[in-house]
């Protein structure tokens, strides 16, 4: 019987929490900081920072903890798995120098280019004046990212000369601080986007399989990017041909070359695509799950949780086979604070939770929430994710919005398409 801690405190989160939850190999479940929803499921450890290494490793000793799942992103590149590992206390996740592949999209477009993986063409900018030269050499729309870590919002797509020079001056006087130090310039893509997910032991891998993520936060993809308004899987639109061309294009020669810098990657690697008429091409590699793409993977899985994690720290992927439920079809909706990306507001009050969670094959995962005199409050912009599944994508859909309008919040809002290019 295992005791697990999983690190983070979003809608990510509170999945793999439900994910563990299925096991019969699990003993107790803790959650630093975990938020409203995640404590229905796991005891939510009180006192510690996500950044105070060595108060969660003394925990981990008191609490005989047999592995840590780190969820997000910033621990990550922090070297929260170093740490851990360093103490002796299994964790999963990549190393902080793997994490990179995250951390720093120079980093990652340089493994790219180093293992011919197919990507967009681009530079790199200090100078905003070169930068700004690049961009009217390869024409518009194109792209502009910050080198690190932006809570998702740090991709721009400009459609003119002008919109190039504010973003990337506004990036320059530190809009996302150090992550913008320096900027990606690269070509646009067309075609549609897809999210692959494949667990690694640092040798091996297994595919978890694909979903679509809207990022924008209007509908029609309208609007400015967000961490994602939700998702839906498996993929209508990929075919088992394209899933291997993608692992032997993408997703090996990655692996392979890491392992020839000596910094081999275990965990959870996220391969954000464009599909277009001339394939797949590397979008950005992610070093963990996706948020809200987890809502909708896990549950397909129907291998234990536990095992697959334990194979993966324990480098035995090379004997593991995952199952799925291939008749399920699964849609996430996101509820956001009114006002997100931008400004929006904290505190206010959710209702009829319960009402909404009866719906049939309908699980309420909470992102950002509190409890605050026995009330459950919204605490950060992507607030709750409503997930339904079902044997048709149009089901699945129905069930979702059905339980959204049972839910009292008027200062939260969705998106209405979520899950309608798969109908």
């Amino acid at each position: 019987m295992k005791k697990i801690l999983v690190i983070g405190s979003g809608g990510r989160e509170h999945a793999i929490c439900e994910q563990f939850k299925k096991s019969a190999k699990l003993e107790k479940l803790f959650c630093l900081p975990g938020n409203a929803g995640i404590a229905a499921v796991a005891q939510i450890v009180e006192g510690i920072k996500i950044d105070e290494h060595q108060k969660i490793i003394d925990f981990c000793r008191e609490q005989k903890i047999d592995f840590v799942f780190v969820g997000p992103e910033q621990p990550l590149v922090n070297g929260l798995v170093d740490d851990l590992e360093k103490a002796n206390i299994r964790a999963f996740g990549p190393s902080k120098r793997a994490a990179l592949l995250e951390g720093s999209k120079v980093f990652m477009k340089k493994i790219a280019v180093d293992n011919q993986v197919p990507t967009a063409a681009y530079d790199v900018f200090f100078d905003k004046e070169l930068a700004i030269r690049f961009a009217k050499k390869i024409g518009f729309p194109c792209v502009i990212k910050a080198d690190g870590l932006a809570a998702g919002k740090g991709v721009i797509i400009a459609q003119n000369i002008k919109e190039v020079e504010d973003v990337v001056e506004e990036i320059f006087l530190g809009k996302f601080g150090e992550a913008g130090r320096q900027i990606i310039i690269e070509e646009f893509l067309d075609g549609f986007e897809a999210s692959y997910f494949v667990l690694c032991d640092g040798d091996n891998f297994v595919p978890l399989g694909f979903a679509h993520d809207h990022k924008k936060v209007g509908e029609n993809e309208t609007g400015p990017n967000t961490g994602g308004m939700g998702t839906f899987a498996p993929s209508p639109l990929i075919d088992h041909e394209m899933e291997k061309n993608i692992i032997e294009t993408i997703i090996r020669p990655t692996l392979d070359g890491m392992n020839r810098i000596k910094v081999p990657f275990c965990g959870i690697l996220f391969a954000g695509l464009m599909i277009g008429k001339n394939g797949a091409k590397l979008l950005e590699f992610n070093a963990r799950f996706g948020d809200p793409e987890t809502q909708v993977i896990l549950p397909r899985i129907k291998t234990d949780f536990i095992d697959l994690i334990e194979n993966a720290i324990d480098k035995k992927l090379n004997q593991t086979t995952v199952e799925f439920d291939e008749n399920k079809k699964l849609v996430c909706v996101v509820m956001a604070a009114k006002g997100y990306p931008e400004n929006y507001e904290k505190g206010t009050e959710i209702k009829n939770l319960e009402q909404a969670a009866q719906v049939s094959g309908v699980k309420i995962l909470h992102a950002g929430t509190a409890k605050k005199d026995n009330k459950i409050v919204a605490n950060g912009g992507r607030v709750l994710n409503i997930v339904a599944e079902s044997d048709s994508f149009k089901d699945a859909r129905n069930k979702a919005y059905e339980a959204i309008s049972k839910i009292d919040w008027k200062e939260g809002f969705c998106r209405k398409d979520i899950g309608a290019k798969a109908e």
